[in-house]
């Protein structure tokens, strides 16, 4: 870069510093937003659903209400292909759009995606769709950080973390789990750690917190009265557990994208056609089945009460495997999280009842199966260990049984990478990117500020920054090293965990990003 760039990338790396302590405040101003917004979603969705079990499902064994019936169903198939089709965004949980935008891989036009959102959702959950509104909420939380950066005319390098915020906030509400949504911001959507990203995430999940427990409560979104620790004669049970849940979730994986690809083309009828049948499906699971209808969180608290047997929770488990797929594959509105959650907890009551009556395990330890299978079960589809081990503590609102749920997400997350089954939205990512409706903009002239943390042996470690083959179109600007920040020079020694700040240009950020991985991340070969 020239002199007059060099300027202006000092320029804006001190309005950068100036501006911190400002965008920490708009965070806590973003997170209550995003919280007012969510809960919104939450109470549409409760609406949508007692209003079609109310005035629909509740009367099928009713022959003269079935015409009725078919009509709402395929009128809200055909308004939910049209939204979809309007507006591709909207389709599925919404996180790997939110990922594809970080990444600057697709674009995200907040309006209508926001818009479309809570009206697909409303439909799709009313309808019965085995899907859930966490991944959604996420989805609304990163659409109202990138709506309030555009009113506010934010820069670029501050939008990235406004639209992070908004996503772990959405996390937060949704699931009265701040924690749980800062960790999904570092290891879900950036897969890096940045201090910044850090305060900022936090400042707008407690925001968003504060205002879901408002009008929610402050009880964790489980009911878990009191469970036992579970003594460490029966932890040999979680290996068998653990190997279980990786397996399914290789399966589930591979069977939800199976899912996509069946429901993207004309095979054995028109694909546009396929959404109607679905649609149609879950009224008859709503009035017959309900257990595998929509997100079914409240299907939790009965399974921890033991109210199920083996065999009914068999049952269930297999149609709603099946319908969640069905639903996911259409690409109505809705996420997987809650889906993945229940079936998780069956698997658990499942085993759980197993070892109580055949190997002589207490059935108070039952419900510790129960909570370990969720978390399990989680990591193995989304592969995020730490977001799935801390959510789960929250949701219970305990972490007494953190060690125990930790040796079970580590063992669920290597199966699945011993089988190389990429995670779930890494796959859903690559699906998204091949639209080329949705390809992200970028400019040029727009300057955007990159910040990696050099690991342990990586390449650039204990290296002078004159020796290092920094990628073009890149200029380091700051070193952070602790608390002080040094102006770079050839002569600098990097050491692992100081913190470069780049700046390049907003065409050549994907790839300068990339190549800065690789040299402050990886080990030189």
């Amino acid at each position: 870069m020239n002199k007059e760039n060099n300027n202006s990338a000092y320029a804006i790396l001190d309005h950068w510093f100036n501006l911190k302590f400002i965008i920490i405040i708009q965070c806590a101003v973003l997170g209550v937003l995003v919280g007012f917004m969510v809960v919104l979603y939450r109470y549409t969705l409760e609406f949508a659903a007692k209003i079609f079990d109310r005035y629909l499902f509740s009367h099928i064994s009713n022959p003269y209400y079935w015409p009725l019936i078919l009509v709402v169903l395929l009128l809200s198939a055909f308004l939910v292909s049209k939204m979809i089709a309007r507006q591709p965004l909207i389709s599925g949980s919404g996180i790997p759009q939110v990922k594809g935008y970080l990444l600057r891989h697709i674009r995200m036009p907040w309006k209508s995606t926001l818009l479309f959102k809570y009206l697909g959702g409303f439909l799709s959950i009313g309808s019965g769709l085995s899907l859930g509104r966490e991944g959604p909420s996420i989805q609304i939380g990163a659409l109202i950080g990138k709506g309030y950066a555009d009113i506010f005319k934010h820069k670029k390098y501050n939008e990235k973390y406004l639209v992070t915020g908004g996503a772990s906030a959405g996390l937060a509400a949704a699931f009265n789990a701040p924690l749980a949504g800062v960790v999904f911001a570092l290891e879900e959507l950036h897969k890096t750690f940045s201090p910044f990203i850090v305060i900022t995430a936090l400042v707008t999940t407690i925001s968003a917190e504060f205002v879901s427990e408002h009008f929610f409560g402050t009880d964790p979104v489980l009911n878990f009265d009191f469970v036992a620790k579970l003594p460490l004669r029966y932890y040999h049970y979680l290996l068998f557990l653990s190997i279980i849940l990786g397996l399914m979730g290789v399966v589930y994986n591979r069977y939800l994208v199976k899912s996509l690809n069946f429901f993207s083309k004309d095979k054995l009828m028109k694909k546009k056609y396929k959404i109607y049948v679905v649609f149609i499906l879950s009224g008859l699971a709503v009035a017959f089945l309900p257990e595998i209808s929509r997100g079914c969180h409240y299907l939790i608290d009965p399974i921890v009460d033991l109210h199920f047997g083996i065999k009914f929770l068999l049952v269930v488990f297999v149609f709603k495997f099946i319908f969640s797929m069905l639903s996911y594959g259409t690409g109505a509105p809705g996420g997987i999280f809650l889906p993945l959650l229940v079936l998780g907890a069956i698997v658990g009551s499942i085993y759980g009842q197993t070892l109580s009556l055949f190997f002589n395990m207490e059935s108070m330890y039952i419900q510790n199966m129960i909570i370990f299978a969720m978390a399990g079960f989680l990591t193995a589809v989304v592969r995020a260990p730490i977001t799935s081990s801390i959510l789960i503590c929250e949701m219970t609102g305990s972490f007494t049984h953190f060690l125990p749920v930790t040796i079970v997400v580590v063992i669920s997350y290597l199966i699945p990478e011993l089988l190389k089954c990429p995670p779930i939205y890494d796959s859903l990512l690559d699906r998204i990117m091949d639209n080329p409706n949705i390809k992200y903009e970028s400019d040029e002239n727009t300057k955007v500020l990159l910040e990696k943390t050099v690991v342990m042996h990586a390449e650039a470690d204990h290296k002078y920054l004159s020796e290092i083959s920094w990628p073009k179109q890149c200029l380091i600007v700051n070193i952070q090293r602790g608390d002080k920040n040094y102006i770079p020079k050839g002569d600098f020694l990097i050491k692992s965990s100081d913190i470069l700040t780049c700046i390049t240009d907003e065409k050549h950020a994907r790839e300068v990003k990339i190549a800065l991985g690789d040299l402050t991340e990886h080990e030189p070969e």
